[in-house]
């Protein structure tokens, strides 16, 4: 378990204008950076299917991957990551659920051939399985997290904003 001093993040706000950070886990190099800026979709269905035809975008089958910016997270959840700008058509009297939730969360990137270390240094999953096109629901420490692998050592993670700024500096220590 990481130990980060208690001033390391009292009181601070992390601000989307923050530099990306270098470091080194174990002698591999790592960078954390905030992610571009994008619009973020809870999205609810029973009927995968029904789902998909009122999105115009094929979704993923299998619960904890992701496909064309979204993520499978459970049998009847998905979430979406989608460039600025995005609108889902609107739809009534379907049993789906297509929820905006981009003031919610932000994300972070981690890249370099330390990326899987520093993940692991707080996330219980075994992150070095993870192959692009993986994504799922974990906790770093005690704070919940979406992990999407985008390459070998290429992640997107998702924090709740409140959560934000511990993670960025539990992030930044873990490879510092």
């Amino acid at each position: 378990m990481l130990e980060i001093a208690p001033m390391a993040v009292a009181g601070i706000d992390l601000k989307r204008g923050s530099q990306p950070i270098t470091g080194a886990v174990y002698g591999l190099p790592v960078t954390l950076a905030p992610a571009a800026p994008l619009v973020r979709w809870s999205l609810r269905a029973k009927d995968a299917a029904l789902l998909s035809v009122a999105l115009g975008r094929t979704l993923p089958d299998r619960v904890g991957t992701h496909h064309d910016g979204i993520a499978r997270l459970g049998p009847d959840e998905w979430h979406g990551l989608l460039p600025l700008g995005t609108t889902l058509p609107a739809v009534s009297g379907q049993p789906l659920g297509m929820v905006d939730v981009s003031a919610r969360s932000v994300g972070f990137t981690l890249e370099g051939p330390g990326a899987v270390a520093a993940l692991t240094r707080g996330c219980p999953l075994d992150v070095a399985k993870f192959t692009p096109g993986r994504a799922t629901r974990t906790v770093f420490e005690t704070v919940e997290i979406q992990i999407w692998c985008l390459a070998p050592d290429r992640f997107h993670v998702e924090v709740w904003r409140s959560f934000a700024p511990w993670l960025w500096h539990a992030l930044a220590e873990a490879i510092g």
